[in-house]
């Protein structure tokens, strides 16, 4: 099957969840300040913080520093009694930042079943490419680590029907249900053990909604793409029989339906350090259409032109950004979900900040079985607050 059930390790009981759960670590890269209180907020406490290799500190020269208490913090919290385990799958309901509730399913997704390049015939797609540069910290991270936390949105088309179950599952009482810190709402999980019907089903309906794209990552694709060349590079080492159950192979995900009523396509800006007017005119210049972005660098707005179709309009500023930095090594990207924040990071810094166009989610599978991936960074789920927050942990070793 694509998708799994698997042993979680959860906090036990005595653990304050609010301090376990923390937002992504490719969330609010260029804000230290949100990081700083989160720190605060924990206070030294058990939490996911100390598992996760937050992307904002990547530059700070502290790397083997940080991976080595990492894989520290991970051996503790596996033999103190920090975690307890629980087999199964479990149905998630996240109150997000506006009072709506996002529907999901926790389990394991095979990673034979998954592929990160532009064009294949995998089941399970990604949907922007890879930033091949971008991997190399979380292997280093992964391939020493005993235990994974995953921020992985996985989408697919299905009708409701995790929502469904989730209605059988509230006859009983809830595997977990609290505040999550830093605005991030409330987050509620159900175990069901008993879940075979539940997972065949699951399959039948991908297959029915497309025989080509039955899922596709909506966040965490440089995450899930890092699971994947583990993977890769234990499989040679084991046995066919080893290969079958080894839990490398599988990634923990949260599957979503694409059409959940809450969950809302954004789109991810750019920010670029070092650059000037001339940045702007350099993308007017390579870009072109009749639609247009706006771009704003020390309080004045600027338009540039580009095409009507979000995809080619997104890739069209994203290869002329990346000729400019090609060209100019003083300048240097980043990228910010929110349009108060790129223009806070924006007039803070005095860099140029790119807005960029929208994708429309009803048009994601599609694109994705005719083209293949989007450009990098092209689209995100909803505002940074409202991203998954790591909880569950899985043996990967």
């Amino acid at each position: 099957m694509i998708v799994n059930k698997a042993e979680f390790l959860i906090p036990s009981e005595g653990v304050d969840k609010t301090r376990w759960a923390v937002i992504a670590c490719d969330q609010f890269t260029s804000q230290r300040e949100y990081w700083n209180e989160l720190a605060k907020e924990v206070n030294g406490a058990p939490s996911t913080l100390s598992l996760i290799y937050p992307e904002v500190y990547l530059k700070d020269g502290d790397k083997e520093e940080r991976i080595k208490s990492i894989r520290s913090a991970m051996q503790s919290y596996a033999k103190d009694g920090t975690l307890t385990p629980v087999n199964g799958v479990i149905l998630v309901d996240r109150t997000i930042s506006d009072g709506r509730h996002r529907i999901g399913l926790v389990a394991a997704l095979d990673l034979e079943e998954y592929e990160f390049t532009p064009v294949n015939d995998a089941r399970v797609k990604a949907t922007e490419r890879t930033v091949e540069e971008r991997l190399p910290a979380r292997i280093e991270v992964r391939e020493g680590a005993t235990l994974e936390c995953s921020h992985v949105m996985l989408l697919t088309q299905i009708g409701g029907f995790i929502e469904k179950e989730l209605e059988k599952a509230k006859a009983g009482a809830p595997l977990y249900d609290f505040e999550l810190n830093m605005k991030g709402g409330r987050l509620t999980g159900y175990l069901v053990t008993d879940c075979g019907d539940l997972l065949k089903k699951l399959e039948e309906l991908t297959l029915k909604a497309s025989d080509k794209v039955r899922y596709a990552v909506g966040d965490g694709n440089h995450s899930l793409a890092t699971a994947k060349r583990c993977w890769e590079r234990i499989k040679p080492s084991l046995s066919e029989e080893e290969r079958k159950t080894h839990p490398a192979r599988f990634a923990t995900v949260e599957v979503v339906d694409i059409y959940d009523k809450s969950l809302d396509f954004e789109p991810i800006h750019r920010v670029l350090f070092g650059a000037d007017e001339n940045a702007i005119k350099y993308l007017a210049e390579n870009c072109g259409g009749s639609a247009k972005v706006k771009a704003l660098y020390k309080g004045k707005e600027y338009f540039i032109p580009v095409r009507e179709n979000t995809s080619d309009a997104i890739a069209d500023l994203q290869n002329a950004m990346d000729a400019y930095l090609a060209a100019h090594s003083e300048v240097s990207i980043d990228y910010v979900h929110g349009d108060g924040y790129v223009a806070e990071i924006a007039d803070k810094s005095g860099a140029v900040a790119i807005f960029m166009p929208t994708v429309e989610k009803d048009t994601l599978f599609d694109y994705v079985a005719r083209r293949g991936v989007l450009p990098r960074k092209s689209f995100s789920m909803g505002n940074a607050e409202d991203k998954r927050y790591y909880y569950e942990t899985k043996k990967i070793k």
